[in-house]
C-alpha cells in the first residue's frame, strides 16, 4: 500500500464496495477523493467520439488512482471502472491535503508514482506511433514486470491482463495483439501456460 491503513483511517478514510462494473468516478467529475485500492482491479477509460473505449491504464491492489486531478483541481480525464468486485479506501479531499502537508514522504512517494505514469504515458505514446505490434507488447509486458512489480528473473512475472485489455492498452485490434503474442512465444519472448502469459 501506499499509505498504511491506519494513517489513511486516521484522516478519515472509509471503506467502501464496488461490484464488477461499478463505475467509481466518470470522466469530467471534479475530483473529491484519494483513492487506494485495497483489493481488485479497476481500469481508467475513456471514449471517443465514436464510442470506442479506449484504456488509459489499469490499477492493481495496493495502488492509489485518479490523484492528479486532486492536485491540479481539474476534472477526471477519465472514467474509474471496476474490472471485478473491488474494496477501496476513499479519503476525502481535505484529510488528503492535510495528510501529504503531514507526511512528506507520503508526498514524495504519490508524486513518485504519477511520475511514474507519465513516462508511461510517453513511452508508450511513441510505441503506438512508431513500433510493430510485438515490440508495443513486449515494451507494455516489460514495463509492468520490470517497473511496477520489480520483478527480474526470467518467466516469473504472470500478467493478469487479458488479450482485449493488451490490445487496448497498445492500441491494437485484439486479433493482432493474439498473433504478436503467439510470435512472441515461439521467439522464446514469453510463456503461455493453461492460457497466461507469463514474461
Amino acid at each position: 500500500m501506499i499509505i498504511e491503513e491506519k494513517i489513511l483511517v486516521a484522516y478519515g478514510a472509509t471503506r467502501h464496495i464496488y461490484k464488477k462494473d461499478a463505475v467509481i468516478f466518470e470522466q469530467g467529475d471534479q475530483p473529491r477523493f484519494y483513492f487506494e485500492l485495497i483489493n481488485g482491479e479497476v481500469k481508467i477509460c475513456s471514449l471517443s467520439e465514436e464510442g470506442k473505449e479506449f484504456i488509459q491504464r489499469i490499477f492493481s491492489a495496493g495502488r492509489c488512482f485518479g490523484e492528479p486531478p486532486l492536485f491540479g483541481e481539474f476534472g477526471y480525464p477519465g472514467s474509474a471502472i471496476a474490472l471485478n468486485d473491488v474494496k477501496v479506501w476513499q479519503l476525502p479531499k481535505a484529510g488528503f491535503y492535510q495528510l501529504i502537508n503531514d507526511h512528506p514522504k507520503i508526498h514524495f512517494e504519490i508524486t513518485r508514482q504519477i511520475a511514474n505514469r507519465l513516462h508511461y504515458k510517453a513511452m508508450m505514446a511513441q510505441e503506438i506511433s512508431h513500433e510493430a505490434p510485438r515490440h508495443r507488447i513486449m515494451r507494455l509486458l516489460n514495463y509492468l514486470k520490470h517497473d511496477i512489480y520489480e520483478k527480474t528473473e526470467k518467466f516469473n512475472y504472470q500478467v493478469e491482463l487479458t488479450r482485449q485489455q493488451i490490445a487496448d492498452l497498445t492500441g491494437l485490434r485484439v486479433e493482432t495483439a493474439i498473433r504478436a503474442i503467439k510470435k512472441l512465444e515461439k521467439e522464446g519472448e514469453v510463456r503461455i501456460d493453461k492460457r497466461k502469459i507469463w514474461v
